[in-house]
């Protein structure tokens, strides 16, 4: 019997990915990449090839357009994501969902813990899942270590729609899609998100739709 073909190296890989150039192809739902744990950073990029990967994940969040990235889902199985999120909703929405402004940072081997009991519930979606969102209950507060992709140490607690955000994608790098957490009655399509459900909590949703809210959203 002939060995497996084994596949190139990690660092190989991104060469490839980056030579691409412009945004990179997002991987979406089906794929087993987003379905697998991701290796711990280690060094397997040098820092340039590193700072590289670091600037296409953000080109190509900007690009999505999304407010957050993790490396799985352009098909490395890394331990690495990027958020960013310039808040651009109405004062309304923003005052509901705790939204504020967020700069760019990158993550690297990122942990959350749940701060308290409190939980938030809000529409979320997802650039591997284009077209839908749901609503998923997540804790209100979160304290997330991690590493910047310089190494300097990051523990720090986040609340409102920013934690939202850190607890998304550090969920993919453990192979996990909001899908896995949402209440299933409320998945809503594009379209019907635009028509029905633009208000700022989902509870409106909730009460058409048939499902229940916990925490303060509802």
């Amino acid at each position: 019997m002939g060995t497996p073909h084994a596949r190139p190296p990690l660092a190989e890989r991104v060469e490839e990915l980056l030579a691409r150039g412009g945004p990179l192809p997002i991987v979406e739902a089906g794929d087993p990449v987003l379905r697998r744990v991701t290796e711990p950073y280690e060094g397997q990029l040098a820092p340039a090839l590193l700072a590289r990967f670091v600037e296409a994940l953000r080109l190509t969040m900007h690009a999505a357009p999304g407010v957050g990235l993790a490396a799985p889902q352009v098909g490395v199985e890394l331990r690495i994501a990027v958020i960013e999120d310039p808040a651009p909703v109405p004062e309304e929405v923003r005052a509901a969902r705790g939204r504020m402004p967020q700069p760019f940072r990158v993550l690297v081997d990122p942990a959350y813990e749940p701060l308290g009991d409190e939980r938030a519930a809000f529409f979320e979606g997802c650039l591997s899942v284009p077209g839908w969102q749901a609503v998923v209950a997540r804790p209100a507060q979160v304290r997330l270590r991690a590493a910047d992709e310089h190494g300097h140490a990051v523990d720090e607690v986040f609340s409102g729609w920013p934690a939202r955000i850190v607890q998304h994608e550090t969920d993919h790098l453990d192979g996990t899609l909001y899908l896995d957490r949402a209440e299933p009655r409320s998945l809503s399509s594009s379209r019907a998100m635009a028509e029905l459900w633009t208000q700022p909590t989902p509870g409106a949703a909730a009460a058409a739709l048939g499902f229940e809210l916990p925490g303060p959203a509802a």
